[in-house]
């Protein structure tokens, strides 16, 4: 059987201790037979989680005969792991098993060094924090998990279920994945990454900025067909001008800024209405629509139509 050891510190996010637990032992073989002997494992033998307290029944001795080691966030992931947790997982790697992070449990995966040079994810609400602490690891925000081969790393709370049957399917197939995926009520595969949950507020300009009127403005017509000269003269400025306070109080250019905000009254109309997509395009400003889908799948991370069926407020609702 491949061993599967989820490590448990203080402060486990219970979502991230469970999933993995669950997820491997629903994994059936053809036959019948579990693939996966889980074992949960901790520092001492009672972990604090949230609401509840959590007995570990095995200790960090458990990391060196696991195959596979999982890596659960934190509520408030330490900068320095506890006594022996980084030795261990570095002797762990060193002897090939494979490691993977749920969400905020990158951080503690970052810290043992063994992501250093290496393309990273997160929860996107924490990336910043973990690019700024771990400088030297890679972190794209906007997918659902990262597979280095040896070494994994996954975004936050439903994502962990995505790259545990990804692993699942590495080691099994995609039967036994498959299987596994109908008893977690999830697609083996979902269409898009993170970005396309990202809550992506336009950039914002400071209190009393003198764009601000303009920026109203272009909220307000971004379905027209604007062009650079007509922003600066509806601003009373020049181009030059423009561009150099657009970057001094938004942190980036008229044109951008007028692209996000069509996205994002875009992303408004596939939830909210039945329009379709070559409508959403016109109302939106872009000049067709197969650049509307090329904007909104480099902005989203996903194609219209997807986005509208994961978010369709009337799909959710039943």
């Amino acid at each position: 059987m491949h061993t599967v050891a989820v490590l448990a510190l203080d402060g486990v996010i219970p979502f991230d201790l469970s999933a993995p637990v669950d997820t491997f032992g629903w994994a059936r073989l053809p036959d019948g037979r579990e693939p996966y002997r889980v074992r949960v494992c901790s520092v001492g033998e009672e972990v604090a989680s949230g609401a509840f307290t959590v007995r570990a029944p095995y200790g960090l001795e458990a990391l060196a005969e696991a195959d596979t080691i999982i890596l659960p966030g934190v509520a408030e992931p330490p900068e320095t792991l506890p006594p022996g947790v980084a030795e261990a997982l570095r002797a762990a790697a060193a002897n090939g098993t494979r490691i993977a992070s749920i969400c905020v449990g990158a951080f503690l995966f970052a810290a043992t060094g063994l992501l250093d040079g290496k393309r990273a994810t997160t929860h996107w609400i924490a990336a910043g924090d973990l690019a700024a602490r771990y400088p030297e690891v890679t972190v794209d925000p906007n997918v659902l998990y990262v597979d280095n081969g040896q070494f994994l790393t996954s975004a936050g709370a439903a994502a962990a279920l995505d790259m545990c049957l990804h692993m699942i399917r590495k080691d099994f197939g995609s039967a036994v994945a498959a299987h596994a995926a109908r008893m977690s009520v999830m697609p083996l595969e979902r269409e898009g990454g993170q970005a396309q949950f990202i809550v992506r507020d336009l950039p914002p300009a400071p209190a009393g900025a003198t764009l601000e009127p303009l920026l109203r403005w272009l909220e307000d017509h971004c379905d027209q067909d604007l062009t650079l000269d007509e922003m600066a003269s509806k601003a009373g400025m020049s181009t030059r001008t423009l561009n150099r306070r657009f970057r001094d109080q938004t942190g980036t250019t008229p044109l951008q800024w007028l692209h996000r905000a069509r996205v994002r009254r875009a992303q408004y109309l596939l939830e909210a209405t039945d329009h379709p997509v070559e409508r959403i395009a016109a109302q939106t400003g872009f000049g067709s629509p197969t650049a509307f889908r090329e904007r909104f799948r480099r902005v989203v991370g996903t194609s219209p139509q997807g986005y509208r069926r994961a978010f369709r407020a009337e799909e959710r609702a039943s």
